[in-house]
């Protein structure tokens, strides 16, 4: 027999993963709700220019193209840029659409706006374990506020959902792009080889201060540039002090804007007055690839897995590219396919939920009489007719999330309501 699978890179979601999914997705949207963010919806797609306007990094290679209408088979066989061929391309992420939304309604938005958007986006990913060609963002921004209030926002309600999630104990490594730009002047990186040299030091739990100089040498770094760098991580030791200007300064070298360090702090003292503590640690070489970062930048870390649960920075550029006037701007997205499978929330429902299970001959009027009693009650109905396997029946039901059956003849006109399993 041949598999009928979903394209590679895609999934289809069985009930029992549905309802799990969209519980996840029901408590993220009620703790985001109580921070004040309000939910907005864009398009799937947008102009092909605008998602290949060079600040998507490599997203932008993987994006979706979706081809003009109506191009010759001439045209199509002579022409190889993708430009002439597409007109629109699926969404790659939220923050480009929102961008966009922004610009389109900001005289309808309220001068600080903040906006959540859950929905899935696409990219031509290599499928393999943990990458996929369509999955769901969970993004949270603000715009209008250049102040480290909009960070610290953002931070306290990201844990805040954590905490909701029962992933308490979660931790934000942060930095910032002008920082990572003034360490890269200091030791004497050419502007013009930074993006190179960003994408190395992104290696560097990976592959270790070594490898990081010696890619920069095969890179063509120039030698006194990439000795100093080396020669500092070296030196550098996990900071005692709590988060702050302490921390942040012995993990610097001299010559870092005193603006940078006080922006920083300003969103430890913030979230530590929210919480009751700061869970924030300062690295230097926190990188984070999207090209439109311009300031703070940060990630989610937590004890019990090695990878990150979400990440976000600030992109104060990205909006005056469609509106012509720069607008400060910062958001966060929750990594959702990453937490999904990590926490288990109980559905209430499944307290209440029967299969009702009937014999051919009752008249449809009777069946549906006693199922909108049981609904009516507060339960979670299925009806399924008493086939000769019900013991098939049943286990199914239990797999699918049902507590509780009642079998049903016609003309009764009590259900005992029993126990699954």
């Amino acid at each position: 027999m041949v598999a009928v699978n979903p394209p590679r890179g895609m999934r289809d979601f069985l009930p029992a993963d549905k309802a799990r999914r969209e519980r996840v997705l029901a408590l993220i949207r009620e703790r985001y709700r109580a921070h004040g963010f309000d939910e907005i919806e864009t398009p799937v797609m947008e102009d092909h220019a605008r998602l290949h306007a060079g600040v998507g990094g490599d997203n932008e290679k993987l994006a979706f193209n979706v081809m003009k209408r109506g191009i010759s088979a001439e045209t199509l066989a002579a022409t190889t840029d993708a430009a002439d061929l597409a007109d629109l391309g699926l969404r790659y992420d939220l923050t480009v659409p929102l961008s966009r939304f922004y610009a389109s309604h900001r005289g309808e938005l309220s001068g600080v706006f903040r906006a959540v958007q859950i929905a899935p986006v696409w990219r031509a990913e290599r499928p393999q374990k943990g990458r996929y060609r369509q999955f769901m963002q969970c993004d949270i921004d603000i715009m209008g506020d250049a102040s480290s209030r909009a960070e610290a926002e953002l931070i306290s309600a990201t844990l805040d959902v954590l905490d909701a999630l029962g992933l308490s104990g979660a931790s934000v490594r942060i930095n910032d792009r002008r920082a990572l730009d003034a360490l890269l002047d200091v030791f004497g990186f050419p502007e013009a080889d930074r993006p190179g040299v960003l994408i190395t030091i992104d290696k560097l739990d990976k592959i270790g201060p070594s490898g990081v100089a010696a890619e920069l040498r095969e890179r063509g770094s120039a030698a006194s540039s990439v000795d100093a760098l080396e020669a500092f991580i070296a030196g550098l030791e996990k900071p005692t002090d709590p988060f702050g200007a302490a921390q942040i300064r012995a993990l610097l070298p001299a010559g870092i804007p005193d603006e940078i360090v006080e922006h920083l702090v300003g969103i430890g003292e913030a979230v530590s007055a929210a919480r009751g503590g700061a869970p924030l640690e300062f690295d230097p070489f926190l990188v984070r690839g999207m090209g439109y970062y311009t300031g703070t930048i940060f990630e989610i870390a937590h004890p019990d897995v090695s990878y990150s649960l979400g990440g976000g920075g600030r992109y104060d550029g990205m909006i005056g590219r469609f509106l012509g006037q720069d607008v400060p701007a910062v958001g966060f997205s929750i990594g959702f396919e990453r937490i999904v499978d990590l926490v288990q929330i109980a559905d209430d429902a499944q307290s209440r939920s029967v299969v009702l299970v009937h014999d051919k001959d009752v008249p449809v009027a009777e069946l549906l009489a006693h199922k909108a009693r049981l609904v009516a009650d507060g339960a979670r109905v299925r009806l399924e007719q008493r086939p000769r396997n019900l013991k098939g029946v049943l286990e199914r039901a239990e797999s699918d999330g049902y507590t509780s059956f009642a079998t049903m003849s016609a003309g009764q006109d009590e259900l005992e309501i029993k126990p699954l399993g």
